[in-house]
């Protein structure tokens, strides 16, 4: 009978150490130390999701879950997706390790990768610009004041970005916020270029489908916004600017993919093909609306994705985000610094009265126009590359005076283009041309990222989409407002389609006047600590 236990035993042991009867090795205190902390820690994790899904569920983004609250998580590693970033904590190490790739410092995950793909659609969009420019002037026979005109008519979508934001958070179609909106987007946009493409004929149909368009390219902006506000709120200016960097970077490269093109094919088949070609871009948008990582916001009691509310309840929620934006808009360190971005962007503009002098003076081709737009599209990502790499930690003041002065200057010499000084030096028109308008968009497109920036971080928490689109839509209301008091001063200085007699006048004017802002640089918050730090 001895012998058999015995065997029995061994036997157990073998097959398993755990089952073995030698007495376990006493836990050292270390280890006890170390288990403890990591259960604290699994703990607080789990009181910080609990928080974050309630305060969702109260500001109406997705419904409580009291399982997933509570669900047990991994001692050893945790994703987080609250960020819409992939990234795997290590907690007996206390690192994390990304498995996206990087572009301009961001991690590429699929919401990441969709709001890139979605600017890049705005860029690329630029393919029909220089068509829209010459069929306004050659087919429609528009004077650059009518030209003008029609250019800030077509940006009233981006004045009204707010009501867009409304409609996303309040009326989920198909249970869906963000997804559902972008697929839409991409839809009006493939119509109004349709309708360019065959049945537009008068300014009156030009400026309507055209309007479309931007509504369009707005709509799925604001979308894309709010996610980038959401990762952008509470972080130092340098990633702010970083996450701006990838938005504008993306804009810009989708600029230089269409930009010769767009010369060419309007030389080649005409604006029409152009139009029709163009239709077909924003059914990108639409495409990656699948990438977006979003739970459906409301289920009805059989399981299907409610598609539409009640009146009423529409427009209380929509009573109660006006409450809190106005809230949010009236205090001085949200209210002053937008004060200044308007008066920034609403100093006169000349650029219509220059491509009527460009094209009908000096003979510029579409063709010469699309290398001009390449390199001014590969200028713009260079000013993206300068800010994130030079400018995201300086100063907002210091960028702004700086690049204001500098932009200033620079854009006099337009002047020499106008009175031909520049043939006396030796330079023709088309190298001092694509000189002057790589040096300006450089420094034109580093001096708009801090807009951005600054935007993205007066946002206060649970209203980030609403109050972002409010500030860039008194953004674009600036910048229509000086299309506007431009189209005026060409108009009042009798500047026309063959008459530039006091276009450098115009010049002059436009650009001594983007100074006047300057003694406002007080608006702006100063430097915090943590922009220091960065």
């Amino acid at each position: 009978m001895l012998t058999f236990f015995s065997l029995l035993t061994h036997s157990l042991s073998s097959i398993s150490p755990s089952l073995s009867l030698t007495p376990p090795r006493p836990i050292s205190s270390s280890t006890s130390r170390r288990r403890c902390a990591t259960l604290a820690t699994v703990r607080t994790r789990r009181r910080r999701r609990h928080r974050h899904l309630r305060r969702m569920s109260s500001q109406g983004q997705g419904l409580y879950d009291e399982e997933a609250a509570m669900r047990p998580l991994d001692l050893e590693s945790e994703s987080d997706n609250r960020s819409g970033t992939n990234v795997t904590y290590d907690m007996r190490r206390g690192k994390s390790r990304s498995s996206y790739f990087k572009l301009f410092g961001v991690d590429l995950s699929p919401d990441n990768l969709a709001v890139a793909i979605v600017y890049f659609v705005q860029g690329v969009l630029g393919l029909a610009r220089l068509a829209v420019s010459f069929y306004l002037k050659d087919d429609l026979h528009l004077d650059p004041a009518e030209t003008a005109v029609i250019s800030g008519f077509s940006s009233l979508p981006w004045l009204v970005k707010p009501v867009y934001g409304f409609i996303s958070d309040s009326i989920p179609l198909f249970g869906y916020r963000r997804r559902s909106y972008l697929i839409l987007s991409g839809l009006l946009g493939a119509l109004s270029w349709c309708l360019m493409a065959t049945v537009v004929d008068s300014k009156y149909g030009a400026a309507f489908s055209i309007l479309i368009g931007s509504l369009s390219v707005a709509f799925s902006d604001v979308v894309v916004d709010s996610m980038v506000v959401e990762r952008a709120r509470g972080e130092s200016q340098s990633t702010s600017g970083s996450l701006q960097s990838l938005c504008w970077g993306s804009s810009a490269f989708g600029g230089i993919v269409s930009a010769y093109f767009s010369g060419s094919f309007v030389d080649a088949y005409g604006v029409r093909f152009v139009f029709g070609v163009t239709a077909f871009l924003p059914l990108l948008t639409s495409a990656v609306a699948v990438l977006v990582n979003e739970v459906p916001v409301s289920q009805s009691a059989s399981g299907r994705s409610s598609i539409f509310v009640s009146g009423a309840g529409f427009i209380e929620i929509s009573k109660q985000h006006v409450k809190q934006l106005w809230g949010a808009v009236k205090q001085p360190n949200i209210f002053l610094p937008t004060l200044f971005i308007f008066l920034w962007q609403a100093t006169p503009q000349s650029d219509s009265a220059m491509f009527f002098f460009i094209t009908n003076k000096l003979g510029f081709t579409p063709e010469f126009l699309g290398r001009v737009k390449l390199v001014t599209s590969i200028a713009s990502l260079l000013g993206v590359g300068l800010y994130n790499t030079f400018l995201k930690s300086v100063p907002l003041r210091k960028i702004f005076l700086a690049t204001t002065i500098i932009g200033s200057a620079l854009g006099m010499t337009q002047v020499l283009l106008v009175t031909g000084l520049n043939r006396q030096f030796g330079i023709s028109d088309e190298w001092f041309s694509i000189g002057d308008s790589l040096i300006i968009t450089v420094l034109g497109q580093a001096s708009f990222m801090p807009v951005l920036v600054l935007a993205a971080r007066l946002c206060p928490a649970g209203m980030e989409a609403t109050l972002f689109a409010t500030l860039m839509s008194i953004s674009n209301g600036g910048s229509v407002a000086g299309g506007l008091l431009g189209a005026g001063l060409t108009q009042l200085l009798g500047v026309t389609r063959d008459n530039f007699s006091n276009l450098a006048f115009l010049i002059v004017i436009c650009n001594l006047s983007s100074l006047l802002p300057l003694p406002l640089l007080g608006l702006l918050p100063a430097e915090t600590d943590s922009d220091k730090k960065s």
